[in-house]
């Protein structure tokens, strides 16, 4: 392989595209822009920085979301083996100390023999190739354009949100409890209860409070997976308490009281000093912020160490552009890979960042790559980004739903995601002995 590598972006994806075609002889080059040209949420410079949850979602077995980790960790995922390093108490969720995960991930690359990270912003696609493009949903405006002129048309959007994450110091610890929905996983949230007067408050000041107002050219277009809470007011009084302040399933463990309404936090790291408001993504202003959210019980006195956001997520129309390979159909020594091609999530991401570089070794090595099956999850997600489609292409996660049906005859949800579960991993085996 005498051909050298570019890889544009040390996110999740780039640093597992890197990291996989690394492993495998080629030599890398990848670029992060950061520190020397920052972006409006990253707080680091490290490499694979979280900027919204630091969870990487569903980590329940035969869920689809855990198939997703699980095949990468059979493929050997930079990515996923520091979460699984860093995790921190979650339920169900793989959540992960984000400076310890990302830390674990940037002094892999730093100390791999055939890796060199470049602290330049690239501001246009090198003219030669193989170039793998995984600046994400923040790529910067000079390489942004550079990369409409080679597809050819302007980038489709949606709007992204960021929870915010609280000082524990300050949370009143005797207004709460610990627990995991339905008892499942250890007590690894903590619950701030709502009675019915506060809940139908809260809601009525987050409808009224002040939001950041977005540039007069621009709609907003929202990923229904990370709605912003007061967007999810505006539908209606009791959306927020069938949304991610519904009580069901937990009650209070030493009384059994059931509550109207509840608001979680999961920790944000391992010592416990910092929790962040599950699915509290929001485009308040600051100073909103601090008084609607300090209207919850036990956060009276919430110090925030990160207020939420909002931002700009763009990504390209996938399915018209790339092969089943993640590289253009119109210059084939491009591939893209990560959420800038419309996959949604942290783990999604990685996959495809895994994917892009084995299909890019292959290319070096003179063969062709053969995609993981559809049956497979990373597999199915792939097919979603890259087949053509007569319907709008939207962002979208791994699910059930994207997998190829199986026998019409089994009816029981679980026992057909679980029939889905077996099939993908068996597939994948077969698939990594012949092709890798």
């Amino acid at each position: 392989m005498k051909k050298r590598l570019t890889v544009i972006g040390g996110g999740l994806a780039g640093s597992e595209a890197a990291w996989q075609a690394a492993e495998r002889g080629a030599s890398v080059v990848l670029y992060e822009m950061r520190p020397r040209n920052p972006t409006p949420v990253h707080k680091t410079d490290l490499c694979a920085e979280l900027v919204c949850s630091n969870s990487l979602g569903n980590n329940r077995e035969l869920s689809a979301p855990f198939l997703l980790k699980e095949e990468l960790r059979k493929l050997g995922s930079l990515v996923i083996r520091a979460a699984d390093k860093h995790s921190v108490p979650a339920g169900a969720a793989l959540a992960v100390d984000r400076n310890r995960f990302a830390g674990e991930i940037t002094q892999a690359l730093l100390d791999h023999p055939n890796i060199a990270l470049v602290r330049e912003e690239v501001r246009e696609i090198p003219a030669e190739g193989p170039v793998i493009v995984a600046t994400g949903p923040l790529t910067s405006p000079a390489l942004a354009d550079g990369i409409s002129t080679l597809i050819g048309q302007n980038y489709l959007y949606f709007y992204d949100a960021l929870s915010p994450i609280i000082d524990a110091g300050t949370i009143d610890f005797e207004k709460t409890f610990f627990a995991s929905r339905y008892n499942k996983g250890d007590d690894d949230y903590l619950n701030c209860h709502l009675n019915e007067k506060q809940y139908r408050e809260f809601v009525k000041e987050l409808r009224e409070a002040e939001k950041v107002p977005l540039k007069p050219f621009e709609k907003p277009v929202y990923f229904e997976g990370c709605m912003p809470i007061e967007e999810l007011a505006m539908r209606g009084e009791m959306t927020l308490a069938f949304g991610p302040l519904k009580p069901v399933g937990l009650e209070h463990p030493e009384t059994g009281e059931k509550f109207f309404a509840v608001a979680q936090l999961r920790r944000e790291n391992r010592e416990g000093t910092a929790y962040n408001l599950v699915g509290f993504q929001t485009k308040l202003t600051y100073p909103e912020q601090k008084r609607v959210l300090r209207t919850i019980p036990g956060l009276e006195n919430a110090e925030f160490f990160r207020y939420g956001a909002i931002h700009r997520n763009t990504y390209i129309n996938a399915p018209g552009l790339l092969t089943p390979e993640l590289n253009l159909k119109t210059r084939p020594d491009v591939y893209f890979a990560g959420q800038i091609i419309g996959v949604e999530g942290y783990v999604e991401s990685c996959a495809m960042g895994l994917l892009a570089g084995l299909s890019v070794v292959n290319r070096l090595k003179g063969e062709l790559f053969v995609p993981p099956p559809p049956e497979t999850a990373l597999g199915a997600l792939l097919n979603y980004a890259t087949q053509k489609r007569k319907t709008e292409y939207q962002p979208m996660n791994i699910n059930f739903g994207l997998f190829p049906a199986i026998d019409a005859r089994v009816r029981n949800k679980k026992l057909r995601n679980e029939t889905i579960f077996r099939r993908a991993l068996a597939t994948l085996s077969a698939w990594r002995e012949r092709n890798l």
